[in-house]
């Protein structure tokens, strides 16, 4: 992936709405990486730069290359009011109504019940690993117990026959 991935950054270098860039997570832009949400590498994002969006598409020079000219294009934001519908006209109007100190508490909110999904879906993963971890040590317990009680000599009884 990584020759296509240049070769696409290669394509749109200069370009003035679109830009293709790499981060290194692990040093300068860990804390880009931790406000995105950046879990593995390599992760693909993509959209305003204050929203950005994680990219689940193929990862070929073709499909990547296809999605960044299909996406990578003005699109609704603070700056771009005027390519959005209503609906988000509407949004945008009510938070940039808001003091820095309530945009503070619900971007929070919103943060926590996010925070609230992980953790809830960690101890569920946790769960669902102790109930395997059961369950496989009872069947190779079964399996010991069955082979113990002679399956391998009537095999080899069957097989002399």
């Amino acid at each position: 992936m990584a020759a296509d991935y240049e070769k696409l950054a290669s394509d749109w270098e200069g370009h003035a709405v679109g830009l293709i860039a790499e981060v290194d997570c692990t040093a300068a832009g860990k804390p880009l990486c931790d406000a995105n949400g950046v879990k593995g590498f390599p992760s693909l994002r993509y959209g305003d730069p204050s929203d950005l969006q994680e990219y689940k598409g193929g990862r070929s020079y073709d499909a990547l290359s296809s999605f960044a000219k299909d996406n990578l294009k003005p699109v609704c934001s603070i700056k771009n009011i005027d390519l959005c519908d209503d609906a988000k006209k509407a949004e945008i109007v009510a938070f940039q109504g808001m003091s820095s100190a309530d945009l503070d508490a619900k971007i929070a909110e919103s943060e926590t019940k996010i925070a609230d999904a992980e953790k809830a879906f960690d101890e569920g993963l946790q769960g669902l690993q102790s109930t395997y971890e059961k369950l496989n040590g009872d069947k190779d317990a079964k399996v010991a117990e069955v082979k113990a009680s002679g399956l391998g000599l009537m095999k080899a009884v069957l097989a002399a026959m």
